[in-house]
């Protein structure tokens, strides 16, 4: 069986646009909105979630793209079909979590594209924050999360090939971007969040890191499209990071009470330490809260409002989250069940219950 498999479909438009991705969390809307605008559109991917964009973009299938040989034969079969050796307008990687997967993307296409996109992470930020207002200039620094080095490495990567070589790249940072398909959530299992809105809807208290008083952003994938897109094809943006988020701030107890708002049930928080979450629990606590969402942040978006002007992010969290429950609950492929980490709740509150009740003797 062949490796890849191509399949042009002919599409023309204003700008050729290559995404590595293009179904995911983030990049699904980005994509609707190109087709939308009329843009040729080329997906990377092993082709399991390419159903609903069939005969409106060109897709490359690649099982491993990881395997630079194959993806670099995909790709030469693809651009033999074209006249134009910078064929792309913009290229960018949805799906780039190492360094060695940046420098595989900067040997096969420079030359090929005039704009390189990647997508890190504004978790990358100084953790434990210094400033709860966040600025594209706040120093990089992680120590709690592999996850965020990662990234970190792959932006010093690529900013390092834009000083010496002029690589037209740029970085995007998003911060806790959702769609329809999930429910944002600060503690969950590993197999996502709908074990805790079953949890809301049985009656059954939640888990809430720290008091449920930390400020943070929640971001709709509609809403990350408009800025995204903004970027693509912008001289502004070349050797440059922006971060991506709505402008609502929220505390986490106002993000749980909203979901219980639109699920009409009654919101049960049970509140414990971030640290003593991490040190309990098998869920990685430690990077995703102490790394991530445990502090409280305030993304100032100024840069990216200078870069795209007339900008507007307006998909408040209550209409976001409405339309992702809707959907969740009406898709049984979306609600994954999660018995272990229910257990893993059970066990944290009876203990902590307990604890208290010894001290108080």
């Amino acid at each position: 069986m062949e490796q890849f498999q191509f399949i042009y479909g002919g599409i023309t438009g204003k700008m050729r646009v290559l995404f590595i991705g293009g179904t995911g969390t983030i990049s699904t809307a980005i994509t609707r909105a190109l087709i939308e605008r009329g843009d040729e559109v080329t997906l990377v991917n092993r082709g399991n979630r390419n159903a609903e964009f069939e005969g409106k973009v060109d897709i490359i299938r690649v099982d491993d793209v990881n395997d630079e040989a194959a993806f670099k034969a995909a790709l030469d079969e693809y651009l033999a079909k074209k006249d134009d050796t910078e064929y792309f307008d913009a290229v960018c990687d949805f799906i780039c979590f190492h360094k060695e997967q940046a420098e595989r993307d900067v040997r096969i296409f420079t030359g090929k594209t005039k704009q390189f996109l990647v997508i890190s992470s504004a978790s990358a930020y100084a953790k434990p924050v210094r400033d709860y207002v966040i600025t594209e200039g706040t120093m990089l620094a992680n120590p709690y999360w592999q996850y965020s080095r990662e990234k970190i490495e792959i932006e010093e990567y690529l900013t390092d090939c834009y000083r010496k070589d002029a690589f037209p790249m740029t970085i995007v940072r998003p911060s806790h971007t959702y769609d329809v398909r999930s429910v944002p959530l600060g503690v969950h299992g590993k197999n996502g969040s709908y074990q805790v809105i079953k949890r809301m809807m049985e009656g059954k208290q939640v888990i809430v890191h720290g008091d449920g008083t930390s400020l943070w952003r929640m971001t709709f994938s509609e809403d990350f499209a408009k800025g995204f897109i903004g970027l693509l094809g912008n001289p502004h943006a070349i050797g440059e990071a922006f971060h991506i988020t709505n402008e609502e701030t929220l505390t986490w107890n106002q993000i749980y009470e909203t979901i219980a708002k639109v699920l009409n049930v009654e919101f049960k928080p049970y509140y414990v330490a971030s640290d003593f979450l991490a040190a309990c629990g098998d869920f990685d606590f430690t990077g995703s809260l102490i790394g991530d969402k445990s502090n409280s942040v305030v993304f100032d978006n100024s840069k990216l409002h200078r870069a795209v002007p007339g900008l507007s992010m307006n998909i408040r969290f209550e209409e976001g989250i409405r339309r992702t429950i809707e959907y969740v609950l009406s898709h049984e492929e979306c609600q994954v069940e999660d018995p272990e980490f229910d257990a893993w709740c059970d066990r944290v509150i009876e203990n902590l219950e307990e604890a208290k009740k010894k001290i108080r003797q």
